[in-house]
Parts: C-alpha cells; structure tokens; sequence
C-alpha cells in the first residue's frame, strides 16, 4: 500500500472517530426522547416570548405519587395561567407554583407556594438529568416536593439522585428553548414572565 494510501485512510478514519466523537456529544448534551413512551402525557400550552405545545411524557413507573400528584393538579385546572418564574439558560425552566405563579395576579412571594395536596415522599431514581428532562422542584427536606417543576436545559448531573425524575420532553423542545430567562444576579427570576396558558393531560 502506498503512503499517499494510507495517509487517505488515516484521514478517513480520522473523519469517522471526529464524526462518531461528535454525534456522542450531541447524544450527550442536546438529545431528548424521541419516543413517546406509554405515558400519560402532559401537554402544556405555552405563551409569552415562547409560544406552542409542549409534550411530557411522564415516568409512572419511575415516580408513581409524583406523577399522580401532577396529573390531579393538571386535571383540575391548577397549572392554568402559572408563570415560568426561575429560568436560568444553560441551566432549567422552573414552573408550578399553583399558590404564588398566576400571571396577573401578586407574584411577590413566587417560588415559594404549593398546592393544597399534600408534599411528596422523594421517589430519587438512577435517571440522570439531561437536556429534557423534568423534575420535580423542592426545598431542603427530601420530602418537600409538592407542585412546582422544571425542565432541563442542559444536562446538570450535579441533581442525579438529588431530586426526582417525573418525565421528559417529547415534543416541542423548540418552545422549551424560548422560555424568557431571569435575571442571572436574581437566581433567574423572570419579570413578566412567559406562562403556560393550559395544562392537560392525554393518556
């Protein structure tokens, strides 16, 4: 084989490496699901900078009293109207709170509420928290969890078996990546705030 030969071919292959190196990146950092599994789904319309449908299949296998927790409060109408109060880029989307998060009304104490069920024990799973996927939100005990949630931007495997998996986004990333970020110096507190209009659920 000739040296021209096996500089081609090294070249080759060295294009294929760079090539599977970076569709492993792009697995890594940026995929979500692309299939939808066997649900139910939660299927938020969103309004604000971002507007469109957004799709969570959630994990009832992984955190059943989470998912039971969220799919009462999307049937009764709690989740309507709540603003993305917390969205910090390269990081998550924070939304939920049914108490303090209406658009409109007084949001001084957001981040804050909860809804009238009671909190959730922790169901922590080896799910690790990447790009669209959605957990739940609470305060320092394990055990805080109640309403509000979030949806991952980038990975963040500092949260993996710290707080709850509940589902990941199957359509509508798109809208995710729109979502009006907060303020970085205010820990990502958004003023006028995008919000999700309706929140139901399909099955």
């Amino acid at each position: 084989m000739s040296d021209t030969r096996v500089f081609v071919g090294s070249i080759v292959a060295a294009v294929a490496a760079i090539g599977a190196a970076a569709f492993l990146y792009t697995r890594g950092t940026t995929a979500i699901a692309s299939e939808d599994g066997p649900g139910p789904n939660l299927v938020i319309q969103v309004a604000g900078e971002a507007n469109g449908t957004v799709v969570i299949d959630l994990y009832p296998d992984v955190a059943p009293k989470h998912v039971d927790q969220i799919v009462e409060l999307a049937r009764t109408g709690a989740y309507n109207n709540v603003v993305f109060h917390r969205v910090i880029d390269g990081f998550m989307a924070q939304t939920g709170d049914v108490q303090h998060g209406k658009y409109g009304g007084d949001n001084t104490l957001v981040g804050t509420g909860k809804s009238e069920l009671p909190n959730i024990p922790a169901e922590f799973s080896e799910i690790p928290f990447r790009r669209g996927i959605v957990g739940m939100a609470r305060s320092n005990p394990p055990d805080s969890a109640n309403a509000q949630f979030f949806i991952m931007f980038a990975p963040g495997d500092f949260l993996n078996g710290k707080y709850t998996v509940v589902g990941s986004v199957v359509s509508g990333m798109e809208v995710v990546d729109a979502i009006k970020r907060g303020e970085p110096d205010l820990n990502g507190a958004v003023t006028d705030p995008d919000r999700m209009v309706v929140v139901s659920v399909e099955n």
